[in-house]
């Protein structure tokens, strides 16, 4: 598309090759009531892509729920999501991906996905204080999985270090699926005052319009339209379409878009991410039922004679269109400059339903900004989608033809190596979870992190989480228990889960296989959500997840991953994981079973990959939450810990290791020992009780339906399972700590 002249007439070969369907650039004609130049095909390309439209989620995602005690922003109204914490302060939160970008320059596309989604929030007037991610990588043993691993977490290190927001946790996820094409989920939090949002609307007829921040350059270009195609051995020649990050210039611009919210100048603002000055305007002017005249000679420009289509395309980064109160210009102008920011007026608002776009006096692109939007003229599609041949082989597994070691200790030391289980600390190290004094559970592990807010003794609970395995082996079953683990991650940190964002990740929407993972996902999120009454707010719908590897679309395991925070109501209650005392009782709570599918035993020891997801019940897990609850409340444990990946024993591992004490347990004779011990069955948590509180702990265990039994104690130093030694803690922990840098 290069050389291509902002008022040529645009024709349907250069429709497709911008990424729309013939049906899409007839239904274009049709709109404007003429053939668009070539500015105006550009601008619908993005605007109509999947990543700016959702125009084949967008009918799915309206049936998940949105409607909560605390709502007071829903999904798709303004920036992110926003919650009633109390106190008369609000969190803002949302998560997004930078997939594409991060597949072919992982530094700057995971740095760029930081920088945007804190935007996100501090565009609605709050205070970014905690970040998470969630990542997703091939084989560990492969060059380009190290090369992308190492670029991923440095890019996310840097831009969040030098930017001073505390990364609290997150997780990473390998499996071969993601060989060619990474995920990279990016989740921030801020704190707000209720009655300070700033709304992603314009409004008044004259009122001036600003562009502040960085200057506009041609990284970026065509961004949201890459994001919405297949990654091909083609793809680098794309890497113009990948943004490029400035920590310093964000921070910049968080301090002077905080002090101008405070102001009464503002009527509106939005981050420039996807597709640029073009979303931005066309967003803000849809929302507000007006229009706008925009004059691209005056955006600040990082290259001289950038063509208007590039101008408005462009996806650089750290910039924000405002739109101000006619007549207090001179006080925004004196904001940015106390900040050494851009701040220049580029336009006015209009009366009507009227987009124009100028450049050198001419008019380049007249568009109804309503017929670009999401909910206005962007189609809405309902795909084909059918089951594919695997589930049905998933579900042949059984567990009666695996045989059961003879050495366990051998399974539990390969477990505590896996990548998918092992030590992050390679990863979280690289991250400052200090700066800003609000992360609070640094020394007492916690399985959510938590960030204190400041002035009370409150907190917000907040964790990501998805089993791609579990979702790939079932959809429904298996995003419900990623809503589940989320709530049941902030639940044993002493949390009440409030609300959640998600980032969904799939593979091509037009093929009827992918689509039926994403629909059996919506249905999965839908029921976990209403029962643990946590809305939906918002987030990112990421398709065409997909390498093209000797001529066929191998999409990566299907991720829908689920980023959910929640209220602590008194930080000095938080529960962490770590045993605290030789001599405690453990108990198992939940129900135990003879299952071991899609655990990381039975796929990487066993190396068996068809397998259904593990036992789920929605039920028995909503009142296994209401029983730990009730537990922290009333101070009967001294930790918590759920067990997830690698069931039991890892679990029990992970809470001696983070206290330098052992464990000594027997098995349960009535399970299988691999079942038992490494299993994934959901809805388990185990907690440790001290001697003087045993007989109130036995007491309120039995005012509730859930299993439980007394499956040992704490030690010393040693795992001890059934009489056997399965090494001293800093032997194990040796294994666990250092298993993921071994591999790099």
């Amino acid at each position: 598309m290069k050389n291509k002249s902002s008022l040529q007439i645009a024709t349907l070969d250069q429709a497709i090759e911008l990424g729309l369907k013939k049906e899409e650039f007839q239904e274009i004609c049709k709109i404007m009531g003429r053939t668009p130049n070539f500015t105006e095909m550009s601008i619908y390309s993005v605007m109509w892509s999947e990543h700016c439209a959702y125009k084949n989620s967008i009918l799915w995602l309206k049936t998940l729920p949105k409607d909560g005690p605390h709502m007071l922003v829903k999904a798709g109204e303004e920036n992110a999501g926003l919650v009633d914490i109390g106190d008369g302060l609000a969190c803002a939160f949302k998560i997004e991906s930078h997939n594409h970008p991060s597949a072919l320059e992982p530094y700057q596309g995971a740095a760029t996905g930081v920088g945007g989604i804190n935007r996100d929030i501090f565009t609605m007037g709050a205070r970014p204080i905690a970040q998470l991610n969630s990542l997703r990588f091939g084989d560990i043993k492969k060059d380009r999985t190290k090369w992308l691993l190492k670029g991923v977490v440095k890019g996310i290190g840097d831009y969040g270090n030098s930017f001073g927001i505390p990364v609290l946790g997150g997780e990473v996820f390998f499996d071969d699926s993601f060989d060619q094409n990474p995920l990279v989920n990016a989740f921030s939090a801020g704190i707000m005052k209720v009655d300070e949002l700033i709304s992603a609307t314009s409004s008044g007829p004259g009122n001036p319009v600003f562009i502040v921040g960085s200057s506009t350059g041609k990284d970026g270009i065509h961004g949201a339209a890459f994001a919405s195609k297949d990654i091909t051995e083609d793809s680098m020649d794309d890497l113009p379409a990948v943004q490029v990050g400035d920590p310093f210039q964000e921070k910049l611009l968080l301090e002077a878009s905080l002090e101008l919210s405070k102001s009464d100048a503002i009527v509106g603002m939005q981050d420039m991410g996807a597709a640029g000055i073009t979303c931005s305007s066309s967003e803000m002017s849809a929302a507000g039922g007006v229009g706008m005249k925009i004059d691209l000679d005056k955006v600040p420009t990082r290259q001289d004679d950038m063509k208007g289509w590039e101008i408005l395309l462009s996806e650089s980064q750290e910039r924000m269109l405002v739109v101000v109160e006619k007549g207090k210009e001179d006080e925004v102008k004196a904001i940015f400059d106390k900040w050494d920011l851009n701040c220049e007026q580029i336009g006015e608002v209009t009366q009507g339903d009227k987009l124009e776009f100028f450049q050198h006096g001419e008019l380049i692109a007249s568009l109804s900004p309503k017929s670009l939007v999401l909910g206005g003229g962007a189609p809405q599609y309902n795909r084909e989608y059918k089951e594919p041949a695997y589930y049905n082989e998933f579900k042949k597994f059984k567990i009666e033809d695996i045989e059961v070691p003879k050495n366990l200790v051998e399974v539990g030391h390969f477990l505590l190596k896996q990548p998918n289980i092992c030590s992050k600390k390679w990863v979280y190290e690289q991250y400052d979870s200090m700066v800003g004094t609000n992360n609070i559970s640094t020394n007492s592990p916690s399985n959510a992190g938590i960030a204190l807010i400041k002035g009370t003794k409150k907190g917000i609970a907040m964790t990501v989480d998805c089993n791609s395995r579990y979702v790939n082996a079932d959809p429904e079953i298996g995003t419900s228990i990623a809503v589940s683990e989320a709530a049941r991650n902030i639940v044993v940190s002493g949390g009440n889960p409030s609300a959640v964002t998600n980032c969904l990740n799939f593979g091509n929407p037009y093929h009827p296989e992918s689509y039926w993972q994403f629909v059996g996902a919506i249905k999965g999120m839908s029921a976990a959500c209403k029962k643990f009454s946590t809305p939906v707010t918002g987030g990112n719908v990421s398709f065409y997840n997909q390498s093209i590897v000797d001529g066929k679309e191998v999409p990566v395991f299907p991720t829908p991953t689920i980023g959910m925070i929640g209220l602590v109501d008194d930080v000095e209650k938080a529960m962490s994981m770590n045993f605290k005392n030789v001599g405690d009782s453990i108990y198992l709570l939940g129900h135990c079973k003879n299952d071991i599918s899609s655990s990381e035993y039975l796929y990487n020891y066993h190396n068996v990959k068809s397998s259904t997801a593990p036992y789920f019940n929605l039920d028995e897990e909503f009142e296994l939450h209401t029983l730990v609850q009730k537990l922290i409340k009333n101070s009967l444990i001294n930790a918590a810990h759920d067990c997830a990946d690698g069931g039991l024993f890892i679990t029990l591992a992970e809470m001696g290791m983070t206290s330098d004490l052992g464990f000594e347990i027997n098995i349960n004779s009535n399970f299988r020992k691999d079942a038992y011990l490494f299993g994934e069955v959901q809805g388990r948590v185990v907690v440790s009780v001290s001697n003087d509180m045993q007989e109130d702990f036995s007491s309120l265990l039995k005012s509730f339906n859930v299993p439980y039994e007394n499956i040992g104690k704490v030690v010393e130093n040693d795992f001890i399972i059934d009489n056997e030694s399965f090494g001293s803690v800093s032997f194990c922990k040796e294994i666990y700590d250092n298993a993921l840098a071994l591999n790099l």
